[in-house]
């Protein structure tokens, strides 16, 4: 019979391993991570090692989940970890998740900062320690109304451990205003650059023509006719001539921030 990771069976398994020599601590610690799953209730199966195994905190998706459900979401990060981060919050609930959390959470001292412009939270304990800090991401966006989703990306990444340096609205229609951004990332020695790009998505294969590290394109749904779901922008990026440049899903600020992030810390420590 096969037992999943996160049961006493296999956790037994593991530690007789060690004991009997067959495994040595840092294979123990690696394998230990996988066990770090957390049920609540019958809604939510919690990767709680996500940031040990990977690196890259788990980011709570807001949209869909009841007032209840986020709140229990939260709190478990909050407690586990110290930190929670929220995405596609809408600022009524960040302001109803606040009250609940101070007034029911018996907890002293808990930071909220939450951007209503990129509708992000990040809620933290008086013990949260970012990661040391390491990696330098130079953070693009075409247009103002790409700003949102590149915020999505500064959270995760700042969160990270990572610098990150914003340029926001530097796109092609007038791309003599990239010239002293991407300048200045560059000679701060900027490890990747995020670009967020909606309309025809044409920045990140100007950037990618220019710079000598990955950039990682964010195709955003913002534009007219089929600009204005993200798709244009995205088949653009995609086939974009720039050698180095990849692209993430439409609106993926999360997914760019955390790739970003992996590159700039692991670039940094070669």
């Amino acid at each position: 019979m096969s037992h999943g990771p996160g049961d006493g069976n296999s956790l037994r398994e593991l530690l007789g391993a060690l004991a009997a020599g067959d495994l040595d601590v840092e294979g123990a610690l690696q394998r230990l991570r996988l066990f770090q799953v957390s049920q609540l209730g019958d809604f939510a199966r919690l990767d709680s090692g996500r940031i040990l195994r990977k690196g890259v905190p788990e980011v709570v998706y807001a949209p869909r989940k009841t007032d209840n459900q986020l709140e229990a979401i939260v709190r478990h990060f909050v407690e586990a970890r110290g930190l929670a981060l929220v995405s596609r919050l809408e600022a009524a609930r960040a302001d109803l998740l606040r009250s609940k959390l101070e007034s029911e959470g018996g907890y002293e001292g808990l930071g909220f900062d939450y951007d209503p412009e990129a509708a992000v939270l990040a809620v933290t304990t008086t013990s949260y320690r970012p990661p040391e800090p390491r990696g330098y991401i130079g953070l693009l966006t075409a247009g103002t109304s790409d700003i949102p989703v590149a915020e999505e990306a500064a959270l995760v990444a700042e969160h990270m451990g990572c610098h990150v340096e914003r340029g926001y609205d530097v796109g092609v229609a007038g791309v003599h205003r990239l010239l002293e951004p991407l300048s200045r990332m560059i000679e701060a020695g900027a490890d990747v650059f995020v670009v967020a790009a909606g309309m025809e998505g044409a920045l990140p294969s100007v950037v990618g023509g220019l710079v000598d590290v990955p950039v990682i394109g964010v195709p955003t749904s913002t534009g007219y006719g089929m600009g204005g779901d993200g798709t244009a922008a995205l088949c653009s990026i995609l086939q974009s001539c720039s050698p180095g440049v990849v692209a993430v899903n439409i609106d993926n600020g999360v997914g760019a921030g955390a790739a970003a992030a992996l590159i700039a810390r692991r670039h940094t420590t070669d």
